[in-house]
């Protein structure tokens, strides 16, 4: 497949400072947009719109035909790989993913060693379909959810406040807990390989819950497994551009730069800046990190933070984005105004 030519996202990634960064966020194909839920409709359920490649693409590519963000984010969620692995999925209107829990040796015995990739074809089709009509100019990024927090999801069977589940099982059967983190590598290596060889330019490991962990429990659950992914990848495709995202890690972030070899991080909302900029940007170009609910609000604050996180990590490498993903009732004003200020007023900073 033919990829995005030298478009702004990569040219960050490979280390270079724009005048002007490149913006795109997290959940941009969404709620907040008209057609998206329109589109939702039609397809009756979140995993159906997840499934349908046309339906899917076209959620895809909303947002970048509507407000032009420098990359588009497939549409799909990280708990399709659990249930490639076996694990029946469902979601619940208004509360989100649900899963037969895996907490014993005997339901991890009837999970599958390997993922089905032919359940996750459907997704690459999508691939493939966003990669033919996205404008050469716009990168294409790809996703997985990473080992820890996919595991607290297959764990609890549906997410928890504090992943107490995830803690009690590796707390009492490390072993089980580790057998779980394995097949989660295995089965996310070969699915990122398949979205690059479909078409995607980047691909980015979410670990949503990893501010949940502990020091020594970050390196072993967070740390140790997504390195094992990023190795993985690259044995297939040396030159792959990966972006790790472990929400909440704050001053752990460097440990997680240094031990996994990812190409960039992104910066949750709370992160203090000058260390985020110091420590982690001196080291690997960063993204992040607007408040999503300075987002929604809009107005005065909004434009000042939005010149904050500028001033803050222009100066190097850096992918303007939020600290995570846009809320469901967001104006579409408040985007426009954010691309409006980010793309007119970066020089000024």
């Amino acid at each position: 497949m033919t990829k995005s030519e030298n478009p702004a996202l990569l040219r960050v990634l490979d280390g270079e400072a724009l005048p002007v960064p490149p913006i795109w966020l997290m959940r941009q194909a969404g709620r907040y947009l008209p057609e998206y839920r329109a589109l939702r409709a039609k397809a009756g359920s979140f995993l159906s719109l997840c499934y349908d490649p046309e339906l899917a693409a076209e959620v895809t590519l909303q947002p970048i035909r509507r407000f032009g963000f420098d990359a588009a984010i497939l549409f799909s969620d990280i708990l399709v790989v659990p249930q490639a692995l076996g694990q029946k999925l469902w979601f619940v209107e208004g509360e989100g993913p649900r899963l037969e829990p895996v907490a014993d040796a005997g339901r991890l015995a009837e999970i599958d060693a390997q993922a089905d990739q032919r359940k996750l074809d459907p997704i690459l089709e999508t691939v493939r379909r966003v990669r033919a009509a996205l404008p050469r100019e716009t990168g294409f990024i790809g996703f997985c959810g990473a080992p820890w927090t996919v595991a607290t999801y297959m764990v609890a069977g549906r997410g928890t406040p504090d992943q107490g589940p995830a803690k009690a099982l590796f707390g009492n059967d490390p072993a089980l807990f580790q057998a779980i983190i394995d097949r989660i590598v295995t089965a996310s290596i070969a699915y990122l390989d398949a979205q690059i060889a479909a078409g995607v330019d980047v691909v980015q490991i979410f670990d949503s819950w990893a501010g949940a962990l502990s020091e020594e429990d970050f390196g072993r659950w967070s740390i140790a497994p997504t390195r094992r992914i990023v190795e993985g990848v690259r044995a297939a495709h040396p030159q792959a551009r990966i972006i790790g995202f472990p929400r909440g890690a704050g001053r752990l972030i460097p440990d997680y730069v240094a031990g996994t070899g990812v190409d960039a991080v992104g910066l949750e909302t709370d992160i203090d800046r000058d260390f985020a900029r110091e420590a982690i940007q001196s080291r690997v170009p960063v993204q992040g990190n607007l408040d999503p609910l300075t987002l929604r609000a809009g107005g005065v604050e909004l434009e000042r933070e939005i010149d904050a996180v500028l001033a803050a990590f222009s100066g190097g490498p850096f992918i303007f984005n939020l600290g995570h993903g846009i809320l469901p009732d967001t104006p579409i004003a408040h985007v426009e105004r954010l691309l409006k200020r980010v793309r007119e007023g970066a020089g000024d900073v």
